[in-house]
């Protein structure tokens, strides 16, 4: 009789184990910014902004992604359990024209565990 109840408790820590292993290596977002560091005045810049994440299921995603250039905010990204981005890892594209020089900020959340916080990138605009 202790065999079987042993079993049943074994089992039940596997179950568990397996149902919240990906709780194991949740993350908070993350994002990198890709740009030029110079630009020339009136040019057309490609920034692109990658999201890094451990999940994308319908209980753990990144919610909302936001840009701005020197504190305006250029673009915003707002996802749902049933709207969520394409994968865990995603990369978003946006142009924008180089008239100042310009800091570039974006930031990512995750709906469990929240931001890993801004990352910031300076693009010196040269006549």
């Amino acid at each position: 009789m202790l065999s079987r109840k042993l079993l049943a408790v074994l089992g039940g820590l596997a179950l568990l184990a397996v149902v919240f292993c990906g709780q194991a290596s949740a993350n908070k977002s993350a994002v990198s910014i890709k740009a030029p560091t110079e630009a020339p005045r009136g040019s057309e810049v490609v920034i692109q902004v990658t999201v890094t994440h451990s999940e994308n299921n319908a209980l753990h995603y990144t919610d909302w992604l936001y840009v701005t250039v020197n504190g305006k905010e250029v673009a915003r990204w707002k996802y749902t359990a049933f709207a969520r981005p394409d994968a865990a890892d995603f990369t978003k594209e946006i142009k924008y024209t180089a008239t100042d020089t310009m800091e570039i900020k974006a930031e990512a959340n995750c709906n469990l565990h929240g931001s890993a916080g801004p990352a910031i990138l300076k693009i010196s605009v040269k006549d």
